[in-house]
């Protein structure tokens, strides 16, 4: 399974601070439907992100009835990307 969205950036100022690209809603329900399959601990799941010419192994965490993508510094350095910035992402599963 894939899915190409675009999604502001957005900053988690928690104890361990990170960005990250909340998946939209109509998405997450196939995403629902896949976790059965390929979720570990917590629901979180696996897969490869896109952003650009940048492609990376990460996994989607879980977030009430949503998904969201955690976009580490390293990424955010290579794609030249803003809190607030509007971002097109590719996730294909992983297993």
């Amino acid at each position: 399974m894939t899915l190409t969205f675009s999604g502001r950036l957005w900053y988690w100022a928690g104890p361990a601070p990170w960005y990250f690209i909340s998946v939209p809603p109509e998405q997450c329900h196939d995403l629902h439907a896949a976790s059965r399959l390929v979720s570990y601990g917590w629901g979180m799941m696996p897969v490869r992100a896109r952003i650009g010419d940048t492609t990376w192994k990460t996994s989607l965490f879980p977030q009430e009835d949503r998904y969201i993508v955690p976009i580490k510094a390293s990424i955010r350095k290579a794609e030249r990307l803003q809190q607030d910035d509007e971002v097109t992402v590719q996730l294909a599963m992983r297993s």
